[in-house]
């Protein structure tokens, strides 16, 4: 029996010549709703000359929603805060998965996103088989693209050595760390590197191995205003990660000299220029990390953070607004937080106590400690439902040249392509 897509296309037909138009039309808009970011570009254009792609790891509708939440409790509101982000007009959802899990870890998100294709959890830009695939950045670079890639976490930590590096192990931090040179990429910033002196702890110091290969690594901002000008590979590390190995999904106070996501973000704008194009991949990572210890209040600093780093962007679009585009968007969910806890729909159900972390912010910063934790989330009327990845859907928003390509549903894959305006998308 025909469906009642064929029987309209049938009875449009027996009228004319223009009911073959009409049905041709119509297939293609429903092709449109389901097939990625061909259909959202009908018109074929060249890509933004200024690229920014910002990933909040871990950071799922819900949290966007809490850091807002917050925002308007300061602002005396129920609500009506925005980032900086969701004021941006395009908005779409990317599935996450990956190529064995229906729940994906850092580095098989981080791959789909960079490189276009699913891939085990625990590979890093290969393939299922262990064949290497490309990154975006590599493509991009071709072009005569400058690349930069910063993260709040390590260097070689997952999402960021997505875009540089290859492994069938996410934790060869080391060996990954060792492609910096070889991709050619102009800046890194990050808060060190993990395996600071191999697994083993016996190899040479990865900024030895840097250095001899070329590469300026700053542990300072008076070190990078020294180098910037020579050098033509820069790594900005964070002022406490020398000579030491960087924690791993451990959640520290910053130290006043540390520098912020904006601030790395400010330092690659200064160091790539804008004569030639850029592309920069810029990730909070921690709002992963604070998410996995249900850590709200951190969480909401981090989202914030990261917000602080987007503006940076949205200023440099407003002067180059016909050439840039900027999309953030998430790795995959961590934690599931939701805005309610079990009260359901009764009073507290339908309240935020966000004078609970203020309560208890003296105590928090004695050290992390879960029954507090627990305890504070209880309060405050915020419910967490894992301590680890979720494989619900994440928001892509975007803005400027191109955008348009991100709205709707789409899957991580998806990304790098719309990105790149490449017309067939992945199955």
């Amino acid at each position: 029996m025909p469906g009642k897509l064929q029987i309209m296309t049938m009875k449009i037909n027996r009228h004319s010549f223009t009911g073959i138009l009409c049905s041709i039309f119509l297939l293609s808009a429903l092709t449109a709703t389901f097939s990625g970011c061909s259909a959202r570009d009908k018109e074929k254009q060249d890509k933004a000359k200024y690229i920014f792609l910002f990933i909040g790891d871990g950071m799922g509708a819900s949290h966007v929603a809490a850091a807002e939440s917050y925002l308007s409790y300061k602002a005396g509101k129920i609500g009506g805060e925005q980032l900086t982000f969701t004021g941006f007009p395009v908005l779409g959802t990317a599935t996450t998965y990956s190529a064995n899990r229906h729940i994906t870890c850092s580095s098989a998100a981080g791959t789909a996103i960079s490189c276009g294709e699913k891939t085990k959890n625990g590979y890093l830009c290969v393939d299922p088989e262990g064949n290497r695939l490309e990154s975006i950045t590599y493509k991009l670079k071709r072009e005569g693209y400058k690349i930069g890639i910063m993260s709040t976490v390590p260097v070689n930590h997952a999402t960021p050595a997505a875009f540089y590096g290859h492994n069938k192990s996410r934790y060869a931090f080391y060996e990954i760390a060792q492609e910096i040179p070889q991709s050619g990429f102009e800046f890194f910033a990050g808060d060190g590197f993990l395996d600071y002196y191999g697994h083993d702890g016996k190899n040479e110091p990865i900024t030895g191995y840097l250095e001899e290969n070329g590469v300026d690594v700053c542990f300072s901002k008076a070190q990078y205003e020294e180098d910037r000008d020579s050098a033509k590979q820069l790594v900005l590390c964070q002022p406490g990660s020398e000579d030491s190995d960087a924690e791993d999904y451990e959640v520290e106070d910053e130290a006043a000299e540390d520098f912020s996501l904006g601030e790395m973000l400010s330092t690659c704008l200064d160091f790539l220029g804008d004569s030639e194009p850029f592309f920069i991949m810029c990730e909070g990572g921690e709002i992963d990390w604070d998410a996995h210890d249900n850590m709200t209040m951190t969480m909401i600093d981090d989202i914030i953070e990261l917000n602080d780093a987007v503006d940076v962007a949205y200023r440099f679009y407003q002067e180059h607004p016909d050439e840039t585009l900027i999309i953030v968007t998430a790795d995959h969910e961590t934690g599931g937080i939701a805005l309610g806890g079990p009260g359901g729909t009764s009073k507290k159900g339908n309240m935020i106590y966000w004078d609970v972390y203020e309560k208890y912010a003296d105590e928090a910063k004695e050290g992390f400690d879960k029954d507090l934790n627990r305890k504070i989330n209880t309060e405050a009327n915020i419910g967490w439902t894992t301590t680890g990845h979720s494989g619900g859907p994440v928001p892509v928003y975007a803005i400027g040249k191109g955008s348009g390509r991100f709205s709707g549903r789409m899957d991580n894959t998806d990304i790098s392509r719309c990105i790149m305006n490449v017309q067939e998308t992945a199955k």
